[in-house]
């Protein structure tokens, strides 16, 4: 169950941060970084409560007995990732490195897990980084040119982030 809760807690934690810099940067257009930062959002809130929903079937409304503070930003983009201007290429490169991050989170516990049950569920999570990483990949592979290129803005314009 503590596992289970650490799970969705990270991947809480990973929306809420996606979530701050779409808004940070605001949107402007599609495929901006905002609207990336704003899939990645919907997408780890997905996770987090298909996590959610499994832990209410496995465990009821039995108590959280842990919390996330001794595991910041395990899945989380750093909170100087974003700039007013980044690319659409760069905020995809952010998004794939925290996931890299949080699949090498389950890789690393799971050599210091001895429950079967847990070591089955983290292997589980571990592969689930596995796809998210394979599908930030191809959302990269598939960005048009234009997508490297940083927006051209005025300083001055420039929200304070």
């Amino acid at each position: 169950m503590d596992a289970l809760d650490l799970a969705v807690f990270i991947e809480e934690e990973a929306c809420k941060r996606y979530k701050q810099f779409a808004a940070q940067l605001g949107q402007r257009f599609t495929g901006d970084a905002a609207s990336v930062f704003a899939q990645m959002a919907r997408n780890e809130a997905k996770h987090g409560q298909e996590l959610a929903t499994r832990r209410q079937s496995l465990f009821g409304d039995s108590p959280i007995r842990v919390s996330l503070r001794g595991l910041f930003d395990v899945e989380a983009p750093e909170h100087g990732a974003p700039r007013f201007n980044m690319s659409a290429l760069r905020s995809f490169e952010v998004a794939l490195s925290s996931e890299q991050t949080a699949f090498e989170f389950y890789d690393h516990t799971l050599a210091h897990v001895a429950d079967p049950e847990i070591q089955a569920l983290f292997t589980e999570l571990r592969d689930e980084e596995t796809e998210h990483v394979r599908m930030v990949q191809e959302a990269i592979a598939n960005l048009p040119p234009s997508a490297t290129r940083d927006l051209e803005v005025d300083e001055d314009d420039a929200p304070a982030l």
